[in-house]
């Protein structure tokens, strides 16, 4: 069938040729009965008229693309086709002319791709370049490398190229960016994470009582709760109730809902605050949440470490006056009832002092330079909201009532009038001590007061600040110090004798007692009075 089709094809081929004067197949009787009868001319018309072909002048009209089509398929079906392809046409009755034709058609396209690259130099145009024609002219690709290939490509690799002309390698220097880098904005839980890591790793860097190994253990342990997967929690309902019911699957594994008691009402905490229509109930349960969780921001717990360090330094330096100021008022000397008397007189110079600086402060005037330094915080050195002062032109319309309530109501005529108790020696003693403690918090101050929010940010301490208050704050205590100090029981010294281990223990303990002997400051008792007193004695 296919051999067929090649026939048809290249017999319309011939058709389509026009090749005149000549008929490729054999017509007449003599032609056999299942061949068909092919021509190269259509069969004359009854009226004389033209062929399709021809015009009516006799010119060949041009070829067609069916034609070219058919053409084609003939010569790839002698190229392809084989012996019996060439069979086909010998017995479709080709003609030697024909067949001589395309034998040379099939020669010389055959030539034309032997040497393609020839042809193509040769059919070049003058205009193209010295690449188009290099490639032009190059052989083609035949899936093999030729010798010569090989040989130059072996010494290429064998040698480093040289590099010319020859440069002097030069340190490369470092490109620097003149354009500002944007700054990336980061967020505030972030921040806050940021801030807490670095302010226990400085103080844990401060601390003088931990050994390196300890100081990394902890500092490695605080950045692991800032981690990303530190707090890792899903952010869906479906991940928050798998979360759940794993806890409760622990829960159940470890046996904490055994053995409870069953009832309505049983172990359960009703919170009224939560239906309380006066609260927001988001804000409520949001609080309370860090409240259980105890998250709480950097500031707040550095507020909380300052309060107790102001704390501890005011009550050590109220403990040391007190017991100073006590045994100052009983060495004076004078009976008990003396002493109580003398205390409380101190106390009301204290109390006097107090409503005359008080007195002045309300009198004072910003021009004057006696008034206080504005502080932006509203919350003082003891967690409570400080005091709003009055407007400067209210304070002194009514001067004279200030000071009708600055006279103290109550004042003893009978106690006398002392000045305020002081001590310069005992204060100049301890004023190392007080300032090194003073600059120790302000410069704890200046830490937190550079995290927390200005409305809560904290004044600085100073040092005449302080014992003025603890001077106030002690005077009124001194009485009870003293009545204290003198009802307090003294161990006596009990005289016991002991068991002798030997000769050398009777001589010794030998009718004596063991006395406690208090050690004068002037006068030192060694081993040299211990040697006068045994032989001394003992004689």
């Amino acid at each position: 069938m296919m051999s067929f089709a090649r026939s048809f094809a290249l017999s319309n081929s011939i058709h389509a040729s026009g090749i005149p004067g000549r008929r490729c197949l054999l017509l007449g009787d003599g032609a056999p009965p299942h061949q068909r009868s092919f021509s190269s001319h259509p069969p004359p018309r009854e009226n004389g008229a033209p062929n399709d072909n021809e015009s009516a002048t006799g010119e060949v009209k041009e070829e067609g693309a069916l034609s070219r089509r058919l053409s084609e398929m003939t010569e790839e079906a002698l190229l392809e086709g084989g012996r019996s392809a060439r069979k086909n046409i010998e017995a479709a009755g080709f003609s030697d002319d024909l067949k001589a034709q395309l034998e040379e058609k099939i020669k010389t396209s055959t030539f034309r791709s032997e040497h393609a690259g020839a042809f193509s130099v040769a059919n070049m145009p003058a205009s193209a370049g010295k690449g188009t024609q290099d490639i032009a002219g190059a052989t083609p690709w035949r899936e093999t490398e030729s010798i010569h290939d090989t040989a130059l490509r072996m010494l290429d690799d064998s040698k480093k190229p040289m590099r010319v002309p020859y440069q002097i390698p030069k340190p490369t220097l470092p490109v620097v960016n003149l354009k500002p880098a944007p700054k990336t904005r980061e967020s505030t839980g972030r921040r806050l994470a940021s801030a807490r890591d670095r302010t226990n790793t400085y103080t844990l860097s401060q601390s003088a009582g931990l050994s390196d190994e300890e100081r990394e253990a902890m500092r490695s342990e605080f950045r692991s709760r800032f981690e990303p997967g530190a707090r890792s929690l899903p952010m869906s309902i479906q991940g928050l109730t798998s979360l759940a019911n794993e806890r409760i699957e622990d829960a159940i594994a470890r046996g904490q809902f055994k053995n409870l008691p069953r009832g309505k009402g049983k172990h359960t905490q009703t919170d009224h605050n939560a239906n309380s229509p006066f609260i927001d109930t988001t804000e409520y349960f949001m609080n309370k949440i860090i409240q259980k969780q105890e998250i709480v921001p950097p500031w707040i717990e550095k507020q909380q470490e300052l309060a107790r360090e102001i704390d501890r330094f005011r009550q050590r330096l109220r403990t040391g006056w007190r017991r100073h100021a006590a045994r100052v008022i009983a060495s004076k000397g004078g009976s008990l009832q003396q002493q109580q008397t003398r205390a409380r007189a101190y106390a009301l110079a204290e109390t006097r002092l107090a409503e005359k600086s008080r007195l002045e402060a309300s009198f004072a005037s910003p021009e004057t330079g006696n008034a206080r330094e504005p502080s932006f915080s509203q919350i003082s050195h003891d967690g409570q909201l400080a005091a709003t002062s009055l407007p400067v032109g209210q304070d002194q319309q009514n001067p004279i009532s200030s000071a009708e309530q600055a006279e103290p109501s109550g004042e003893d005529t009978s106690l006398p009038q002392l000045a305020p108790l002081r001590d310069p020696d005992y204060m100049a003693i301890e004023r190392g001590w007080h300032e090194l403690q003073i600059k120790t918090l302000n410069d704890l101050t200046r830490s937190y007061n550079l995290q927390a929010p200005r409305l809560a940010q904290k004044p600085y301490l100073n040092l005449e600040r302080e014992l003025r208050t603890c001077y106030a704050d002690v005077a009124p205590s001194l009485a009870d110090e003293i009545v204290s100090r003198t009802s307090s029981k003294v161990r006596s010294s009990s005289t016991q004798r002991k068991e002798s281990g030997g000769i050398m223990g009777d001589i010794v303990q030998a009718n004596q007692r063991v006395r406690v002997y208090d050690e004068d400051s002037s006068k030192g008792y060694g081993l040299k009075e211990f040697w006068k007193d045994l032989w001394g004695r003992g004689a």
